[in-house]
């Protein structure tokens, strides 16, 4: 945010200008009184600046009003080699300070014994300590009632905790050890308050991987227990939610959290080393967890990122140029509001977008809307007010095509960043960020809407000191509590800046942790092998629902520096889909040797998936057709469908022009003609037949035929003795052999004969068996044997 927006607003009334700037004097005279009374700072002062650390453990209550008494609690650290005597520790209140620099100012040098002191309390309100040990911290507790501070205008002042004391070196009275920290002073209701969005986030790593366990169930498995550890008692994301209940904020959640919790919550299963798995415990846990979410976000706000919380940054300006990147997007932001509904019973927002740090540039903005979001979470360091204004507007601004830019104060949104598991440093951010809010409030008497938006992963002690200010903020005198929605709707400043700054203003800070083109590049490879995948299953789901997940995760704004995570869990994606779609292979064969014209050849198609396969085509591809055919061409195709487990084999008829050694190719297809799978390539061995062998089959087939003549021949006399013995018919006419008669066998052809002998006709002599034992004999006696 500019810094003109640091100083006193033009739009405040003359009298409340005045006011303040005559309170901020004579709060500055008690300050000029105290430093009269010490020693000019010399060289002596300057040495001494490290002497003793003052730490302020505790400030309560942490914004005073009337009638209240303030406590005071920390350590004080003799570093140096000399002991401290006649030491006392002291309250300071120094100037009110009238702008948002000022604050920045003196939290930078908070420690610093040359930046001034204030004026001391005194009197009975200080702590003795007799000698101050070097290397040893003593702890300290002061108590003093707000109406002996001398407060006077509503405002931030400074304030400070100090060790005063003497050394061998320095044989007078003087300041040692220093800690500068603010109390904000509003005792009565802020003529106008201000509106305070603030963003509770529930944001996590990437937990699940693309795996399911075999079966019908299909348990998850998860990369680690590491999320159990997250929601379990005392655990990071256990105490944002026992923290953020009571509070009046905005949830902002990933909806791949609640999932991941929620399989949890089911049967689990943990990845170990060399594609094992172990059961996971902690569904207890996880059922506690999600129990106690569904009740504190029930009558709240709840924002649903899209899934896995995209990196919008890294898309925008490494992914575009990758076809289908936005789709993911578009498919991650589809899915959101179905699974915190389904998790949580309540109907989320999707409208908005929030990249990492809330820093934006014009490609951001385009990618941000392309999946329909039309609100962008963005924070003031990075769309900068250009207008010159004099106090903090409103966060809503219009930026064009109906996007509205819901700008985050930076200052607020950061003052619980670095490390805040000491007691001094939570206790300095609660400070810097109350006072921050009350000069916003103090800036005009226009009322505005202003937005809070830490870091996405708060550790616990970072949340710790967040809701703490939120409790004293939400109980205060000059703020009120709205939603992420109300303050995007919320009437924008006409002066406040809505120009998006250039793609070169980008901070290279946040550039070099980005995910790489390369990155967008495997995810497309991964989406085009899972796309080839899907179309022969009979149950897509159970592949694309998990795979789908995890490539929204592999885009996830949690990789931000954390490169070599981001790509093993990538290459763990595309492994493990590649492992999936070899279930569904083509058998090797061994060399095949054909001992005649034509034959049968199989091949055999192995699944290995629990469910069946099938819109799948095999395609047979004879390398030298003018010597074998397929089917009677250079290929042939057959559709195949394989049950789950099992094996199925297709037979393709072939024929042989000529001898030799022949190639052939088998390649699985899918129905749209995109190959699948390896092919498999085998010879074909088409021998001669030979003079022997049909010299064999020669003799056969006259054997044949001989063997009906004599057939025949038996039957024309066994009618004739038939005749003979039944004698002449009534008429005394012999009609057995009377040519004149159609039924006398002596004139009925073999071929009459056998139609009328029915049944009990013996097969046709002239019938070849369908295999001859010659051509089913392999002549080598090697390969195999084909089925003919």
């Amino acid at each position: 945010m500019a810094e003109a927006a640091d100083f006193q607003g033009t739009s405040a009334s003359p009298a409340r200008r005045w006011i303040r700037r005559t309170g901020a004097v004579l709060a500055g005279a008690p300050l000029l009184a105290g430093l009269l009374q010490l020693p000019a700072a010399g060289p002596a002062q300057a040495a001494g600046s490290d002497t003793v650390s003052v730490s302020l453990d505790s400030l309560s209550p942490s914004a005073p009003t009337d009638g209240d008494t303030l406590t005071v609690s920390g350590t004080v650290t003799n570093n140096g080699k000399q002991s401290v005597t006649g030491a006392h520790v002291g309250l300071r209140v120094g100037p009110m300070l009238n702008t948002r620099s000022a604050i920045d100012s003196v939290a930078r040098h908070s420690d610093d014994l040359q930046a001034g002191t204030g004026s001391e309390v005194g009197g009975k309100y200080v702590e003795n300590f007799s000698k101050l040990a070097p290397g040893v911290a003593e702890h300290f507790s002061i108590s003093v009632p707000v109406d002996k501070l001398d407060l006077g205008e509503d405002g931030v002042y400074e304030f400070g905790v100090s060790l005063s004391g003497q050394t061998s070196a320095q044989s007078w009275d003087q300041v040692l050890g220093i800690q500068r920290t603010f109390l904000p002073w509003q005792p009565s209701e802020a003529d106008t308050k201000t509106k305070t969005t603030f963003l509770w986030p529930l944001v996590s790593t990437a937990h699940m991987t693309a795996k399911t366990g075999a079966g019908e169930l299909q348990t998850p498995v998860f990369l680690n227990d590491d999320l159990a550890k997250e929601i379990a008692p005392g655990g990071r994301l256990a105490q944002m939610l026992e923290l953020g209940k009571d509070l009046d904020v905005t949830w902002v959640i990933d909806p791949d959290l609640l999932a991941s919790v929620d399989a949890m919550a089911g049967n689990y299963r943990l990845q170990g080393d060399n594609n094992t798995t172990t059961a996971g415990t902690h569904q207890a846990v996880a059922k506690q967890w999600l129990a106690g979410l569904q009740k504190a976000v029930a009558g709240k706000e709840v924002v649903a990122l899209p899934y896995a919380d995209p990196d919008l940054a890294s898309l925008a300006h490494n992914g575009t140029r990758v076809t289908g990147s936005l789709s993911h997007l578009k498919d991650a932001t589809d899915v959101a509001a179905t699974t915190v509904k389904t998790v949580l019973h309540v109907t989320p927002s999707t409208d908005f977008a929030w990249p990492v740090e809330g820093a934006v540039d014009p490609s951001i903005i385009k990618v941000a809307t392309s999946a329909g979001a039309d609100r962008v979470i963005a924070r003031s360091d990075s769309l900068q007010e250009t207008a010159g204004l004099s106090y903090t507007p409103s966060a809503a601004r219009p930026i064009g095509g109906g996007t509205t830019a819901v700008v985050a104060d930076a200052r607020l949104s950061t003052s619980f960043e670095g490390d805040l598991t000491k007691a001094d440093s939570a206790t300095l951010a609660v400070q810097q960020f109350l006072a921050q809010s009350l000069e916003v409030t103090a800036q005009t008497d226009q009322q505005r809407s202003i937005v809070v938006a830490p870091q996405r992963m708060l550790s616990a002690s970072q949340a710790q000191a967040m809701a703490a200010a939120l409790k004293t903020l939400q109980g205060g005198t000059w703020s009120q509590a709205q939603d992420l929605t109300a303050a995007a709707k919320a009437k924008p400043d006409p002066n406040a800046t809505t120009r998006i700054p250039s793609t070169s203003a980008y901070p290279s800070s946040l550039r070099k942790q980005e995910l790489p083109g390369t990155a967008f590049e495997q995810i497309a490879r991964t989406q085009d092998k899972l796309d080839n995948f899907k179309v022969i299953l009979s149950d897509q789901s159970r592949v694309v629902t998990p795979f789908g997940r995890a490539i929204n995760r592999e885009m996830s704004t949690s990789w931000q520096g954390r490169s070599a995570e981001a790509d093993s869990f990538r290459s763990g994606v595309e492994a493990w889909l590649d492992e999936l779609t070899d279930q569904v292979k083509l058998i090797d064969k061994s060399e095949t040797k054909l001992s005649g014209r034509s034959a049968t050849i199989p091949v055999t198609v192995q699944n290995n998936l629990v469910q069946p396969v099938g819109h799948l085509v095999l395609r047979l591809t004879s390398t030298m057709p003018t010597r074998l055919k397929i089917g009677g061409m250079a290929y042939y195709e057959q559709p195949v469908e394989v049950s789950g487990g099992h094996s199925q084999s297709v037979k393709f008829t072939t024929s042989a022009n000529a001898n030799g050694r022949v190639t052939v190719i088998a390649q699985l297809y899918t129905e749209d003609g995109q190959e699948y799978g390896d092919p498999v390539s085998f010879d074909v061995k088409v021998t001669e037949v030979t003079p022997t062998v049909m010299l064999v089959i020669g003799g056969g087939v006259l054997l044949l035929v001989l063997a009906g003549f004599r057939m025949y021949t038996q039957r024309k006399r066994a009618a004739a003795r038939q005749a003979e013995d039944d004698g002449p018919d009534p008429a005394g006419e012999n009609t057995a052999d009377d040519p004149g008669n159609p039924s006398s066998p002596g004139d009925r052809l073999p071929e009459e004969s056998d139609a009328s002998s029915g049944a009990d006709a013996p097969e046709q002599p002239s019938d070849p068996a369908p295999d001859t034992a010659p051509e089913n004999t392999d002549p080598s006696g090697t390969g195999e044997r084909v089925d003919r």
